[in-house]
């Protein structure tokens, strides 16, 4: 858009050593996931349009590329769930939001029980999913998804009341509430396919330090790409760029440098941290370097992915991920790209 003023999308992986690499199950895995869901007959058509371009079987396959068919399906299909909770909790206020919460998480607990008749078909699509999820998750793989996407469902409550009161948090109460909104805890779970690592490991101090810094870099990387969209539909009152702006009196460039600088200094502290980790044993070793190398992987995925797909971008994300310019769109500009508030990632 000619006229426009723009900004600066800073490079957040230029210096990650971990490449770009797909995994070799996606053409598999992308029409299976994808007809699972037109199944339900579960969006509108603007709805499913958006679900097309956003391609979250590419996110899956970027972000867990060393998955086999089996697990990367499951990861597919977790994305599309995260989807289909976005689209169907974005325009509630929290008492709605906290009824959908309610409906997954009765889904989740009993994935054996058919889903009462009448119910949102969020139920069944949760339900399908957790099905197929518990034959390649460990146990304790499956108590910590539990655990960690009630966290999610619940704080897309708060986020959902956020967004009706007009509140914008300070940058420490946002980041509380993004790591939880931004559902990469619960992500978490598609790394851990087909791996079985005891809880002694995943709540070590030296491990929840690791994936709490790949957590604050997804929320950062999330808020930098759909910032413009958000921004643009007056849904940026959930986005670290504003949360920045509005605490620090800073425009958007000053909120962009200082991501950048918050960024680089996270990844930073993740090679050194990822270095050194404890050791758990012979047998445990092995399995926790493969778990921490999915993590690496996964964030460059999400930034591939970012551009790759239509969700940010549109068509133009290749071109742009190469010189970086974004023209700023005018907040009364709807654009053809639908933002996808609180989603995750990866």
């Amino acid at each position: 858009m000619p006229g426009l003023p723009q900004f600066y999308l800073p490079d957040l992986v230029a210096q990650w050593p971990w490449p770009r690499i797909l995994n070799q199950h996606y053409e598999e895995a992308k029409p299976e996931s994808d007809e699972w869901l037109r199944g339900f007959e579960a969006l509108d058509v603007k709805s499913q349009r958006s679900f097309d371009r956003c391609n979250l079987a590419l996110l899956s396959s970027l972000g867990y590329p060393s998955l086999s068919k089996d697990c990367l399906r499951v990861a597919c299909d977790l994305m599309v769930l995260f989807f289909i909770y976005d689209e169907y909790t974005d325009k509630l206020d929290g008492d709605g939001a906290r009824d959908c919460a309610d409906i997954v998480m009765r889904a989740l607990r009993n994935p054996h029980k058919e889903r009462l008749q009448g119910e949102s078909k969020l139920g069944e699509i949760t339900r399908q999913f957790w099905l197929r999820a518990i034959k390649v998750a460990s146990e304790s793989a499956q108590r910590r998804f539990l655990k960690s996407f009630a966290a999610f469902l619940y704080a897309v409550i708060d986020e959902a009341s956020d967004r009706n009161a007009g509140r914008i948090r300070s940058i420490t109460d946002f980041l509380e509430l993004r790591r939880r909104t931004v559902g990469a805890y619960a992500s978490f779970f598609s790394l851990e396919l087909g791996l079985d690592i005891p809880d002694e490991v995943m709540t070590h101090p030296a491990m929840e330090s690791l994936l709490g810094l790949v957590t604050d870099s997804i929320v950062l990387t999330n808020d930098l790409y759909s910032y413009n969209i958000e921004q643009a539909v007056g849904h940026d009152g959930h986005n670290i760029l504003t949360v920045v702006m509005n605490e620090k009196g800073v425009d958007l460039d000053g909120a962009l440098d200082w991501l950048a600088e918050y960024n680089g200094a996270i990844l930073s502290r993740f090679q050194v941290q990822y270095r050194m980790l404890p050791s758990w044993g012979p047998d445990m070793d092995p399995i926790v370097t493969t778990f921490v190398e999915r993590v690496g992987q996964w964030i460059r995925g999400h930034d591939c992915w970012s551009f790759e797909s239509e969700r940010y971008f549109g068509t133009k994300g290749p071109e742009i991920q190469k010189h970086r310019v974004v023209s700023l769109l005018p907040r009364s500009t709807r654009p053809d790209v639908t933002p996808m508030m609180a989603q995750p990632v990866l």
